[in-house]
């Protein structure tokens, strides 16, 4: 195979990184979309191939022979069923995160990959902004010594408008959005420790979203667009505080991961700014990021070497493209994984224990804080393979 012929199934919003895939002189092409929107489709069309074949049935774009692999860009219900449609049809598959809304749906998927023999990568793009990748290698180095201790704060800056206006906002869609919104830093959390959580107890309520307002209501229909401060007038509207509204807006988390680290991630979305910050705390010193200022903090301790003499800030080059430069890194991860086998910077073990840790702190949340221990699952053993692969692979 000299080029990568990809269809994408769901043409919504993340379908923006469709972009990078379609490279028809490169190592890849875009030849087909799938979305149950027929305006959707022909905008796809417009703006991204003209000549693609495009369905509103995903399966029609499954049975066609001249496709290599899928981008399953779909809202995360739809994850299981598709990916695992896509790999019984032949096709390697690039799956968004939440690779699925429960553990089980992550196993099922993994099997169906193992079993095809196809590529499977989720989309972390987390994993390739170069922030944290600096974060990476620099605990990586030793510096700070071993991690004891993680604190995240995640601060949802118009998480309303991101969350509460569409089919985000109710559990049978999401489980909670500590998968879809708390994966990436579960997932970051895992990857920058070297471990994944073992057990979780967890507090989290509907705080400000939700209440008592018809589900059928639409903001631009709604009798108090003037003063309502989460109106939505553009592409999602549905009201924030309808009835049936069910997921947690405000939520925190604490951990105990492998080798006894322990971690905690706070979440808002009624917050009025956007950022996430991370700290990690080792035996030599401390490491912090500051996603506004574009900066990672290195602190050291007293240690009797010449590391206690200073401190260092490192200043994050601007990368060209979206979300920091990531999304066209990891489209050219999978179009190398796909034609190269080089492996990429996550695995679908990794995608199954960020759901995995979510579900388990919204079963705790839910039933009073208890402390839920977390099921590895049975793809531990291949998992530990497959991350020295890339180790070794991409050093």
């Amino acid at each position: 195979m000299k080029q990568v012929r990809i269809g994408v199934i769901g043409t919504g919003g993340r379908s923006s990184i469709v972009q990078y895939w379609h490279n028809p002189k490169g190592n890849s092409i875009v030849v087909a979309a799938a979305d149950v929107s027929v305006e959707a489709l022909d905008r796809f069309k417009q703006e991204v191939n003209e000549e693609a074949f495009v369905t509103t049935d995903y399966k029609e774009l499954l049975a066609r022979e001249d496709i290599d692999a899928v981008a399953i860009l779909t809202p995360d219900f739809m994850h299981e069923e598709q990916a695992t449609a896509a790999l019984r049809a032949g096709k390697h598959v690039y799956c968004e995160k939440p690779l699925a809304i429960t553990p089980e749906g992550c196993d099922r998927i993994i099997d169906e990959a193992k079993k095809s023999g196809k590529h499977l990568m989720v989309g972390f793009n987390m994993r390739y902004m170069n922030m944290y990748q600096t974060m990476k290698e620099i605990i990586d180095s030793g510096v700070i010594g071993e991690i004891k201790a993680v604190w995240v704060r995640h601060f949802v800056g118009l998480g309303g408008y991101f969350y509460y206006h569409d089919w985000h906002g109710t559990s049978a869609n999401t489980t909670s959005l500590l998968l879809q919104k708390a994966s990436h830093d579960l997932d970051v959390i895992h990857w920058l420790t070297s471990s994944y959580a073992t057990k979780v107890s967890a507090f989290g309520s509907l705080d400000y979203y939700g209440g008592d307002m018809p589900n059928e209501l639409h903001c631009p229909d709604c009798d108090k667009k003037d003063t309502c401060p989460d109106v939505s007038l553009h592409r999602l509207t549905q009201c924030a505080f309808r009835e049936e509204i069910d997921v947690e807006d405000n939520s925190m988390l604490i951990m105990e991961l492998e080798g006894g680290i322990k971690a905690s991630y706070m979440q808002c979305h009624f917050t009025p700014d956007y950022s996430r910050n991370y700290t990690f705390i080792g035996t030599k010193g401390r490491i912090e990021n500051d996603d506004v200022n574009d900066k990672v903090y290195v602190k050291t301790r007293k240690s009797g070497s010449w590391q206690e003499m200073s401190d260092i800030t490192y200043e994050m080059k601007e990368m060209p493209g979206t979300h920091g430069g990531a999304d066209p890194l990891i489209c050219e991860s999978f179009v190398n994984l796909v034609l190269f086998n080089e492996q990429p910077l996550t695995t679908p073990f990794a995608g199954r224990m960020s759901v995995a840790v979510g579900c388990a702190a919204t079963e705790s949340i839910r039933s009073g804080g208890k402390v839920v221990h977390i099921d590895q699952g049975r793809h531990k053993s291949s998992a530990i393979m497959e991350e020295t692969d890339r180790v070794n692979i991409n050093v």
